[in-house]
């Protein structure tokens, strides 16, 4: 068990959390929510004891192990991927570098016996002789496969890297686990590792994360950070959604009544007051108004952005077609001399291999001429796209926002119309003259859809677009896709969000392409029926 006492931080004349005490239990998971910038991560880092609280203290049950989902992601550059994920537990590492000093030294003396003695008994009670194996299953399930087992961590990718240091985390059976956005960076393959190893998981879970499937799949518990202030709830994430939805919803009904029930009561008093038959009872109900008491509705820091999209014109009866295309980077063939057409109003996700879908997106939407085969938009679309990588609108721009904004139009637009795209997206008042090249994660990908709103295409093309955004930016973006009637081509990670988007799923693999007329869960319940014939 860990829990916190009264704990308190402020960053100036900020109150980051005030006189929190929370209680988190074994054989439970808790997802961590709240609006951007409410102290998510922060929360896990006292609970680590990375950062001191200004006031109050966390308590962890003595003889209890932490582990922390580690974000340095070279820290462990000179180690090897194996050893990486053993460090994951402390203790464990360091008797086997005790051992391995103990067994080199050449005057080994009665002394380095019994230490050694009592080393192996240590160590065999943490079930050492099987450390290299469990740490290599691990990898497995995350997709390090063995040929990157005796690699140095150095040598792999950032994403890569994320497996390596969440498999460090998971190691070892640990009491108390903090997981600080596991899921990002991961394949759906990988993400579904992660969930079941979590739902076999029998101490803490206290997990930071913006995707709402994996909340669901694996919550317990909801812990809601909301005005420096950290209220428990049971069950998963949309069960709190729905729940803080209903309480809001019944707070405004009971103040409707009292509002009727006022004026009511404010008009027999009005009317009879100044009536001698009616005086008694006039005075009753001015008591009655006296007490009548109206639900305080404290608004949540949670703001949600409005995110919709409106086709300039329909489709017509050709969207996409592409044929024989082919794509090789440094002599791997992403994509494998494919050929399909995109219908009206299909909603397709593109699934599997990361860099075959971005460079597939990069070549329909002219950014890439590197490819063999072809392929043809309809003379009615207009696409809009959503890169991977937005770096190039931001980062050397000292546009204020609603300059940035204006690039994209034919310059003839008024800018309180601009204004008032930014406004749906959060950026009201001051905040639409932030300059384009200081922007968050999260704020350029706002942008972008702004952009995108304003431009009206019949097509949108999105290459991982709630990457860095919040669960309130996630669901507006959601619901806004939902609603669209025309065509959308995109990848995501976000299982629920390919989930209640698509109506079509596309794979590319070696061979070529899987693809189906089907939800994203009907494809998967496919795969893993070709998996197990």
């Amino acid at each position: 068990m860990i829990s916190t006492q009264n704990v308190s931080l402020r960053y100036g004349d900020r109150a980051l959390f005030e006189n929190v005490s929370v209680k988190f239990t074994e054989g439970n998971c808790y997802g961590i929510i709240g609006a951007n910038g409410a102290g998510k991560s922060t929360f896990l880092k006292i609970l680590s004891g990375e950062i001191e609280p200004n006031k109050g203290e966390v308590i962890i049950e003595p003889h209890k192990r932490l582990s922390v989902l580690k974000q340095d992601h070279f820290a462990y550059d000179e180690n090897k991927v194996v050893e990486t994920v053993i460090m994951g537990n402390k203790r464990l590492y360091e008797i086997m570098q005790e051992k391995e000093r103990l067994y080199a030294k050449e005057d080994f003396n009665d002394e380095d016996g019994i230490l050694l003695g009592e080393l192996e008994g240590e160590f065999a009670d943490m079930d050492g002789w099987n450390a290299e194996a469990d740490a290599e299953t691990m990898l497995n399930g995350l997709g390090i496969t063995s040929e990157f087992h005796d690699m140095y961590m150095k040598d792999l990718d950032g994403n890569q890297k994320v497996k390596v240091l969440l498999a460090q985390a998971l190691f070892g059976d640990p009491d108390i686990l903090l997981l600080d956005e596991p899921t990002n960076h991961l394949d759906l393959k990988s993400i579904n590792w992660l969930e079941n190893f979590l739902l076999n998981f029998k101490n803490t879970v206290i997990v930071v994360s913006h995707d709402r499937h994996f909340l669901n799949k694996v919550c317990t518990h909801i812990a809601d950070i909301d005005y420096s202030r950290i209220q428990l709830y049971v069950g998963n994430y949309d069960f709190w959604y729905e729940y803080s939805q209903m309480q809001i919803q019944q707070a405004k009904d009971q103040n409707k009544k009292a509002e009727a029930k006022k004026k009511e009561l404010e008009e027999f008093i009005a009317r009879f007051s100044a009536n001698a038959s009616k005086a008694k009872q006039a005075t009753s109900r001015k008591k009655l108004l006296d007490n009548l008491e109206m639900v305080d509705i404290k608004p949540s820091l949670r703001r949600y952005p409005f995110i919709g999209f409106k086709p300039g014109r329909e489709v017509g009866n050709i969207v996409l077609n592409v044929e024989g295309l082919t794509k090789v980077v440094d002599g791997e063939k992403l994509i494998n001399n494919v050929s399909f057409s995109i219908q009206p109003n299909e909603k397709v996700a593109f699934v599997g291999d990361d860099k075959a879908t971005e460079a597939f997106f990069k070549i329909i939407m002219g950014e890439d001429e590197d490819y063999e085969g072809e392929f043809k938009w309809g003379i009615t679309t207009s696409q809009s796209y959503f890169p991977k990588d937005n770096s190039k609108y931001f980062n050397d721009c000292e546009l204020s926002l609603v300059d940035w904004l204006r690039q994209f139009t034919d310059g003839n637009v008024y800018e309180q119309d601009l204004r008032g795209w930014l406004g749906r997206v959060l950026f009201s008042g001051e905040e639409a003259l932030k300059k384009a090249n200081v922007l968050s994660g999260g704020e350029k990908v706002r942008c972008m859809l702004a952009k995108m709103m304003m431009e009206d295409a019949n097509v949108l093309v999105f290459d991982e677009p709630t990457n860095h955004l919040d669960l309130e930016s996630i669901q507006a973006l959601n619901q806004g896709l939902i609603q669209f009637k025309e065509n959308i081509l995109f990848t995501c990670h976000d299982h629920q969000f390919v989930q209640t988007i698509a109506n079509r799923i596309i794979e590319f693999n070696k061979e070529g392409i899987i693809d189906r007329l089907s939800t994203y869960d009907e494809y998967l319940e496919y795969k893993e029926d070709l998996e197990n014939k």
